[in-house]
């Protein structure tokens, strides 16, 4: 195998690899029982809590990640319902990922059951790297099958692996990306949700090609400059992103600036501040595949003076909780501001891995609360990735907000 780069001149080659209903499909496989059935991951028959996913059986009567489900019960009556088993999840996606590194070192995880390759200047490269890796995961996992589009640029191949699923193979030959995109409606461009969808199609332009064909400025004109021009790149088929590997991810952080600076002595709204910053930190390590094992915190008081302090901790997380704690015990003892106010708020996580939840201790008190949690942010996020980060909101952020 040749050592390819990201950045080579040329066309690239670049596989998306997404497993097809990745928590059924490894209920199923764990209980053969279940083959041919509609099985749904998350939430329970008496209609409690909300699906995570299902197989595709399930899929057939309308049920999706993110439905209540109770809507799920009535769409699917005979639908299984089965706990997540986050563990058991985490421990195949190491099994596929290390097959992601055998093809090429430029592999970019998206999530915990998808990922972006580059193959270009590998051997065998494009549909027949594509195949071979689909074949392998196959006899490696014990049966889980995967989906895969091969394309010039990732945004191309992303919108390929979605087309043919469950395991399907889509090749978008080199030029040909704004052909491949024209038939598609308009929602299969990143960016475009219900409302930007609708605004489109209140102009009669529902499909990719009739975007393409529009001038910049006319699509401006429409959506605004921003999102005008990318997406009128997109419907070109252009995206000149490089594959992102592991190791240029070396933190993830949010932080906020006040406009109106925080008073000294304002634990509340510091607390909440920092809440909401940890919470987008969690939401970020899960969606990226990461665990965070040392909590960085930045403050900013009126006169620019700027703070930073860190600490580690114990086991990787990817918990709120295990970020938000340590983030106000390193405000309250490590932050000396004296009678100054506020003006920002950092929370940030370094020291990032791959491994899950650390071993359990032989004497913890609660040996299943830290994946129970870990399931309840993948449900709450899987709702957020479906109708909005406002589609869940913690108790404790509600505090100085309207009520609706």
């Amino acid at each position: 195998m040749t050592q390819p780069t990201s950045h080579q001149t040329g066309k690239r080659s670049i596989l998306h690899v997404d497993m097809d209903a990745f928590f059924a499909a490894i209920e199923i496989l764990d209980n053969p029982g279940l083959v041919g059935k509609p099985v749904i991951v998350g939430g329970t028959p008496e209609g409690h809590g909300v699906v995570s996913t299902a197989s595709y059986e399930a899929r057939k009567f309308g049920v999706h990640s993110a439905m209540p489900a109770g809507q799920a019960v009535r769409l699917c009556p005979d639908g299984i319902f089965v706990r997540p088993r986050m563990g058991r999840y985490a421990d195949l996606s190491r099994t596929v990922q290390s097959i992601f590194r055998d093809v090429t070192p430029l592999v970019e995880p998206v999530s915990i059951d998808e990922a972006f390759l580059d193959v270009t200047g590998c051997v065998p490269s494009g549909k027949t790297a594509a195949r071979g890796l689909r074949e392998r995961i196959e006899r490696e996992t014990g049966g889980l099958t995967c989906s895969v589009g091969v394309a010039e640029n990732k945004f191309l191949a992303k919108v390929a692996s979605d087309l043919k699923k469950p395991r399907g193979l889509v090749v978008v030959p080199p030029g040909e990306g704004a052909a491949f995109l024209a038939p598609l409606p308009v929602e299969r461009l990143w960016g475009v949700g219900p409302k930007t969808a609708e605004r489109l199609r209140a102009v009669r332009l529902g499909k990719v090609g009739e975007l393409a064909r529009l001038g910049e400025e006319d699509l401006q004109r429409v959506v605004g400059k921003e999102v005008g021009s990318h997406l009128y790149r997109l419907s070109h088929g252009l995206d000149d992103r490089p594959v992102e590997t592991d190791w240029e991810a070396r933190s993830i952080s949010q932080e906020n600036t006040f406009s109106t600076f925080i008073p000294p002595g304002d634990w509340e709204r510091i607390e909440r501040v920092l809440f909401e910053l940890s919470d987008g930190v969690a939401f970020k390590l899960r969606q990226d595949g990461f665990w965070g094992r040392t909590v960085k915190l930045k403050a900013r008081d009126d006169r620019f003076t700027t703070c930073t302090r860190s600490l580690t901790l114990p086991a990787p997380t990817q918990l709120v909780e295990e970020i938000f704690s340590p983030a106000v015990k390193l405000f309250r003892e490590r932050v000396r501001f004296g009678n100054h106010s506020v003006r920002l708020l950092g929370v940030g996580v370094t020291n990032l891995s791959r491994e899950p939840l650390r071993q359990l201790d032989l004497f913890d008190e609660d040996p299943g609360g830290r994946e129970r949690a870990t399931n309840r942010a993948r449900v709450a996020d899987a709702i957020r990735k479906k109708l909005g980060d406002g589609a869940i909101l913690r108790g404790r952020l509600l505090e100085g907000r309207e009520r609706k």
